[in-house]
């Protein structure tokens, strides 16, 4: 368990886990433990695990009064929280695969020309497939990595709200990227909750689950 960490307990952190809309504003996240947060996140899965994501952590005062009227319906979590998360899914994301494949060799995990043939495989494949499709890819890694995020942001004792309602088509230009590359996943709050927020239900197994 890291230093930050306030608790391993995997039960606790799934059952306990809260769409919290209202922060303490004395606490704040230390950009050491926004790291060790963000590092556990990005061990989750991805296509050819080519780890998508990018992460902007929007904490200053400056950054979130930019994000406010970006997200005007959820002015709470921004005003509240230690910081606001936009999660973004990298359209360029191949040109990373050397720093992925080439350590992964480095590191004894696999054979240089396993390496070779995943880079033969695959390249031809991000060259051809279609920016819509691409676009599907990382929504869906994107979505991967913003749970997992929220459930390391448990282990340390911090709570979250994921938001999808805010302004997706101005986002990325707003703080600089660019927005053809960019693909706005979601906003995700994080801070010490101010409340205990309120329990939901869920669907019975036999509602949402068949075998075959």
């Amino acid at each position: 368990m890291n230093k930050g960490q306030v608790t391993n307990d995997f039960n606790k952190i799934v059952t306990e886990r809260r769409s919290i809309k209202n922060y303490d504003t004395s606490v704040k996240i230390s950009q050491e433990e926004m790291t060790e947060i963000l590092t556990l996140a990005t061990t989750a899965p991805s296509s050819v695990n080519m780890q998508p994501w990018r992460f902007l952590v929007i904490e200053s005062p400056e950054a979130k009064a930019k994000l406010a009227p970006l997200a005007r319906f959820n002015q709470t979590q921004v005003e509240t929280s230690s910081a606001v998360i936009a999660v973004f899914g990298d359209l360029n994301n191949f040109e990373k695969f050397e720093d992925i494949y080439g350590a992964a060799v480095d590191k004894g995990f696999m054979p240089l020309e396993v390496k070779e043939q995943i880079h033969t495989a695959y390249s031809g494949y991000f060259e051809a497939i279609s920016r819509e499709d691409l676009r599907d890819v990382v929504l869906v890694d994107g979505g991967l990595v913003s749970m997992q995020l929220m459930l390391a942001a448990r282990a340390y004792g911090y709570d979250t709200n994921p938001i999808g309602g805010y302004e997706k088509d101005k986002i990325a230009e707003a703080f600089g990227l660019d927005k053809g590359r960019y693909v706005p996943v979601m906003l995700i709050s994080i801070g010490k909750a101010a409340d205990n927020g309120r329990p939901s239900v869920r669907l019975p197994i036999d509602q949402v689950a068949e075998w075959k």
